[in-house]
């Protein structure tokens, strides 16, 4: 993916797209700014788009941090705070995290009770403690997400071939042309109504490897209020505490 700034905009990156049919602008929950582009666009007149956009790219950044700011209710910035709760809200479930001095091979997390997590690693080095907690999610990603998703492409009836979980930057899950699916496993943060959304969206995706028409029909066959939850989604990023991202 490469990287680029403009002397009129913020930095920003670039990703070619095979799907895309037009460029778009994305802002992620991060306020970082990417372009996307279909393959063998003319990358020159990027600079002139982003110009034209500023104003929009501007509005969309300060609207991100607000509303991080409201879900978190503490500052951006303050990542470098070890994390004590893990609200899990896809599966329901709100898990106490206590920490222990460890170094050296003892970096791990280990549940101790009832929703309760002990992360042994350098206190003093706070992204150690961060890819502990990552490690933790993957796992338990792996553990409901992949089951959950097996039951909701029976219920409607679009099989797919394979899953796991990864740690995606910018999207929530995708499907392969082969009817793999990957799903991101920070989809633990979001409502359970919106995983769902995402889980039916992919399995359209084993039928229609694109956003044509046909596919967002059978996104409405499948989940007739779509159209709601795919603007929420836009915005869900916000769920996602921001030690997260630094554990990447």
């Amino acid at each position: 993916m490469a990287k680029a700034k403009s002397s009129h905009t913020k930095p920003y990156r670039v990703r070619e797209s095979t799907r895309a049919k037009h460029v778009s602008i994305k802002v992620s929950h991060l306020g970082e700014v990417e372009v996307v582009v279909p393959k063998g666009f003319d990358r020159r007149k990027i600079p002139e788009i982003l110009e034209r956009r500023k104003d929009w790219i501007a509005k969309t950044t300060q609207r991100i941090v607000a509303e991080r700011q409201l879900v978190d209710a503490q500052p951006v910035d303050s990542f470098q705070k070890l994390p004590t709760q893990l609200e899990l809200r896809s599966i329901g479930e709100d898990w106490t995290v206590k920490y222990h001095q460890g170094g050296g091979q003892q970096l791990v997390a280990s549940v101790l009770g009832t929703k309760q997590l002990a992360v042994h690693a350098p206190l003093e080095q706070p992204p150690a403690c961060y890819r502990v907690l990552k490690h933790w999610l993957m796992r338990k990603a792996e553990a409901d997400l992949l089951p959950w998703l097996r039951q909701v492409s029976k219920e409607v009836k679009l099989p797919y071939n394979d899953a796991a979980v990864r740690g995606q930057k910018t999207i929530w899950a995708s499907c392969s042309g082969k009817k793999n699916i990957s799903l991101n496993y920070k989809l633990l943060f979001l409502p359970s109504y919106l995983v769902r959304y995402v889980f039916i969206h992919e399995l359209c995706h084993t039928v229609h490897l694109n956003h044509s028409a046909d596919f967002w029909a059978l996104v409405a066959k499948k989940e007739p209020d779509y159209k709601l939850y795919d603007a929420e989604l836009n915005k869900s990023w916000c769920y996602i505490p921001e030690w997260v991202e630094r554990a990447d």
